[in-house]
């Protein structure tokens, strides 16, 4: 009979792995990093919790880091088989994975020249050839074509609506089949479509991550708006941190929304990610493309993405410039938990100024700094040094890409009920709150699975 072993994405948000077993194949769903805390983090520096002399084939449902992000690390450590995904992912992981080698890197340089890493000499967790080697192996598969991945399995991705090229996947194993959700979209999603109904399935994999609370969109929108026009009435700037690949965006279509509408003050937008502006271009030919996974109304010929005075910010100098904006602005930069990158250097310069915003616009893990930010923090330590907090902070989590409760109820409920529910990707309370949801009022065996367990499909 066939296993499946959780091997991360359980008690987390982050770093799903999720290894099934026939006997004579194995295939890994998702090969997706650690991030917060520093436990967590440390788990990416051991050796791969798998053999990869037995793997046969990895499978990423989409290009996030928590879901992609240690491909580099089991390619490091030798491993060269097949990685399939769908177009999307395969080309929004690339840049994914370029982005985070090199800024870690650059973050090992730093710390090696400034001398506030403990470590000696502090070393990239994997560098840019590791990635590039990663994303050779990709082997992009439509939606909805069934294919044989590793003997025995066969695979077949549905639109999960999360962002462009998310899937959830239906693996058959022999006779048994599992769906693995990854992590599911909004029917309200200002670019794409709502995520696929799930397949009928012997076991689902769900994640979780909002799975004990509900989005409000309206007073989402309306709190967007009255943030702008508050922070630029003082003369203040908004620091939006934003995950590069989908969040940004959906920021700037709501944005252009509300600059048309008159809704906000037409102000200079500056995105200033390398990789949010790789992506952007990936978004922008899926529109040109007309992608079966973008909403139709974007499709009308204007740029859904300029809210009317977009400028991109490429290089170093002029991120440096849009540090301490002379006139209200709106600055939107990775990374969206405040892990890494140029946001941290707009923080340094901005937190300290009681006339800027810093909006948090998605999901924040634990030991983040965006969720300290969120937890109202008096200050934050970045690169070695506390910063005091004194700009203001304003929470949304209505724009984060996820489902929220009822969304992951609705979706997971529609059709035959599996066997068994295995309820991932998600903090404890989270989890527990959605499994127990499905227990209570549906009659289902959903279970919280714990770190390292093995069970049979």
């Amino acid at each position: 009979m066939s296993t499946l072993t959780f091997l991360g994405g359980t008690g987390t948000v982050t770093g799903s792995k999720f290894l099934f077993d026939t006997g004579g194949s194995q295939v890994l769903v998702d090969c997706g990093l650690f991030q917060g805390l520093a436990p967590l983090r440390r788990r990416n520096w051991q050796q791969p919790p798998l053999d990869l002399d037995r793997l046969d084939a990895i499978v990423l449902t989409h290009a996030h880091l928590d879901h992609c992000g240690y491909l580099p690390v089991v390619v490091r450590h030798g491993w060269r088989g097949p990685v399939f995904t769908t177009e999307g992912t395969a080309d929004l992981a690339a840049i994914v994975l370029a982005d985070s080698a090199h800024l870690m890197m650059e973050e090992a340089r730093q710390a090696n020249q400034s001398g506030w890493s403990k470590h000696r000499p502090a070393l990239p967790l994997y560098d840019a050839e590791d990635a590039d080697r990663a994303t050779r192996l990709f082997r992009p598969i439509d939606f909805g074509a069934a294919r044989s991945i590793a003997d025995g399995v066969d695979l077949e991705f549905g639109r999960a609506g999360h962002i462009l090229g998310s899937a959830w996947a239906h693996l058959t194993l022999g006779n048994r089949s599992v769906v693995v959700s990854g992590d599911l979209g909004r029917p309200a999603h200002r670019v794409l479509q709502p995520p696929q109904p799930r397949p009928a399935c012997d076991a689902l994999l769900i994640e979780s991550t909002y799975g004990d609370r509900p989005h409000d969109d309206a007073a989402a929108t309306a709190l967007f708006a009255e943030t702008i026009r508050r922070t630029a009435a003082r003369g203040g700037s908004v620091l939006i941190p934003a995950f590069a690949v989908d969040r940004t965006e959906v920021i700037l279509v709501e944005l252009a929304k509300l600059v048309r509408a008159g809704e906000i003050p037409d102000l200079p937008v500056f995105v200033d990610s390398p990789m949010a502006l790789a992506s952007l271009r990936v978004y922008r030919q899926a529109v040109a493309k007309s992608w079966p996974e973008i909403r139709p109304d974007l499709m009308n010929g204007e740029d859904a993405f300029d809210p009317g005075h977009l400028a991109e910010l490429h290089t170093a100098s002029q991120s440096m410039q849009a540090n301490d904006p002379k006139k209200p602005s709106i600055i939107i930069s990775a990374s969206g938990m405040a892990t890494g990158g140029r946001v941290l250097h707009h923080l340094k310069h901005m937190l300290p100024n009681n006339r800027h915003t810093i909006l948090i616009v998605g999901y924040a893990a634990v030991g983040t700094r965006a969720r300290s930010l969120v937890a109202g923090a008096r200050e934050i330590k970045i690169h070695g040094r506390y910063v005091p907090v004194k700009a203001e902070v304003q929470v949304l989590d209505a724009f984060s890409a996820h489902a929220d409760a009822g969304e992951l109820l609705a979706w997971a409920t529609t059709g035959p009920a599996p066997a068994t529910t295995y309820v991932v990707h998600g903090e404890p309370e989270s989890a527990a709150t959605l499994a127990d949801r499905l227990n209570t009022e549906h009659g289902w065996t959903a279970v919280v699975p714990r770190d390292g367990e093995r069970v049979l499909v």
